[in-house]
């Protein structure tokens, strides 16, 4: 299994990106995949995921409203639609997926078995 995220870059505070994350899995729709990202000299964060199939989403308290998670199974693919990006919202963003995974474990990182290379996400005031 293999993750690829990219669609990260340098954007203005208050502007948008959408990142994708493609993935080399035959039955993409059984997993459950996630977005994680990572400040410098911070820990990795939950950022939002989604349970398997169009399933139910689920959202860090500090991206809600602003991000939006999306997935197109047909084409084993994850989006992050990110609105009205900060500062604070710079960061590597990672997408992770796992087949097994509870949704007692959506938020846990380590929970999950496959990830991805992170894409850089850098927002200026």
């Amino acid at each position: 299994v293999q993750l690829q995220a990219f669609g990260g870059g340098l954007v203005m505070a208050g502007g948008s990106l959408r990142l994708s994350c493609a993935a080399s899995i035959r039955t993409f729709r059984s997993y459950v995949v996630g977005w994680f990202r990572q400040a410098p000299g911070k820990e990795r964060e939950f950022t939002a995921a989604m349970f398997r199939g169009g399933g139910s989403t689920y959202y860090a308290d500090s991206v809600k409203g602003r991000f939006t998670m999306s997935r197109d199974n047909a084409k084993n693919t994850a989006y992050l639609q990110m609105n009205n990006l900060g500062p604070e919202d710079t960061a590597v963003y990672y997408c992770a997926a796992d087949r097994s995974l509870i949704l007692g474990s959506i938020r846990t990182g380590d929970a999950y078995d496959y990830w991805g290379r992170g894409t850089q996400v850098t927002v200026s005031s």
